[in-house]
């Protein structure tokens, strides 16, 4: 008997709805910790006197840090649970929230985000490996419902730093409390959370390399989360930099974003029942791409935050279809393709944001986000390639 399913002996398990609960509220910590950092990030800037190559290194910090920790946790979650695995980097996640605001030099700062990816790529691991054991007591598909609580996370984490800016309060205090109160969330939810014999015996996250009829899948989801990602770190950023925006109304681009991802994912199902997959990925790269493209050449801070919205829109809904599309593939079980597609969509994610910067240190900002414009197109351009028919 594990370590996990001994601590459960004399307490009744959670009910599947309890857990259920939880596991929105742990995604919604991860989106909210995530959130709250990213309007912060031109004042770091500014405050350490970097240019746009030099926060694309400090960013790249991030990305190595998840990169390093993710295929661990897969291993830690078939060893301890995903239950243990959860709330243990959660916490951290929490802790090391408060970091990158006190970074006193450009080294510092990859440290700090290198400590902070580490921590949200085990986290990201550890809680959709614990959703998917709630999904199997559930008995029902509920994932697309716990990835919108991840962008709503997003959108109050970012909504808050807009108010902590406008009001005056500091980066500092601002971030130990966002911190703080997702600590009091994780601590208040911990005990709805499944114990480890829920797990499947032997279930580990793994990463696989799409081959085949997989490549193309994988190239879409890349160009979705490369997107993503960058958004992400470089909208408060162009909208302070570059449209010389205040420091709440930049913060309000990722927050729109995070809003128009979460209306968009909470409704996915009743999407993908109404159009087919197809349709969805031509209007969903085409309606991201012509929002981004026409803010960028408006160049205004309004057109800006429209922009961003059409961006969470078009996309909200395109990585569902895109892992569904990759679990019809046929020469593959349903688990290998979806891992191989995740983990082509993961690596652009974390290269997006880097990518943007060293290309703005070269071309400028709005160029660098230009380049996002060709992959949003290319993505519509793909819709063929979730054509049920062609998964069989």
């Amino acid at each position: 008997m594990s370590t996990s399913s001994l601590a459960w002996e004399g307490r009744a398990e959670p009910s599947a709805p309890a857990a259920r609960a939880a596991v929105s509220a742990i995604f919604f910590v991860n989106g909210f910790a995530f959130a709250s950092w990213v309007p912060h990030i031109p004042t770091v800037q500014a405050r350490l006197g970097l240019g746009a190559g030099q926060l694309g290194v400090a960013l790249l910090g991030m990305a190595v840090g998840s990169l390093v920790s993710m295929p661990l946790t897969g291993g830690l979650v078939a060893r301890w649970g995903s239950r243990a695995v959860t709330l243990v980097t959660s916490v951290l996640l929490c802790a090391l929230v408060v970091l990158p605001v006190h970074a006193p030099s450009l080294s510092w700062l990859a440290v700090a985000l290198m400590a902070f990816g580490a921590a949200t790529g085990a986290m990201g691991v550890a809680m959709n490996a614990h959703a998917v054991a709630v999904e199997r007591k559930l008995g029902r598909p509920v994932m697309s419902s716990f990835h919108g609580l991840f962008s709503l996370g997003g959108l109050v984490g970012s909504g808050g730093s807009i108010l902590a800016l406008s009001s005056g309060l500091t980066p500092s205090g601002h971030m130990m409390g966002a911190g703080a109160l997702g600590l009091l969330i994780v601590l208040g939810v911990g005990r709805m959370l499944l114990p480890g014999a829920a797990d499947e015996a032997g279930e580990a996250v793994r990463f696989a390399l799409p081959r085949g009829p997989l490549l193309g899948l994988g190239g879409l989801a890349f160009f979705v989360l490369v997107v993503e990602g960058a958004m992400a770190d470089w909208s408060a950023v162009y909208l302070r930099q570059s449209l010389r925006a205040e420091a709440g109304l930049a913060g309000l681009g990722y927050a729109v974003f995070s809003l128009a991802m979460s209306v968009g994912r909470l409704t996915g199902d009743r999407l993908v029942t109404l159009f087919s997959p197809e349709r969805l990925v031509r209007v969903g790269g085409a309606l991201a791409a012509c929002g981004l493209g026409g803010a960028l050449l408006l160049h205004h801070p309004l057109a800006a935050v429209v922009g961003f919205c059409c961006v969470g829109l078009g996309l909200s809904n395109l990585i569902p279809v895109l892992f569904s599309a990759a679990s019809r593939t046929p020469g593959s079980s349903p688990g290998v393709s979806i891992a191989s597609v995740s983990t082509a969509g993961y690596c652009g994610f974390l290269v997006g944001p880097p990518l943007v910067g060293f290309l703005a240190d070269e071309l400028g900002l709005p160029l660098a986000l230009g380049l996002l414009v060709v992959f949003l197109a290319v993505v519509g351009l793909g819709g063929a390639l979730v054509r049920p028919g062609r998964g069989g």
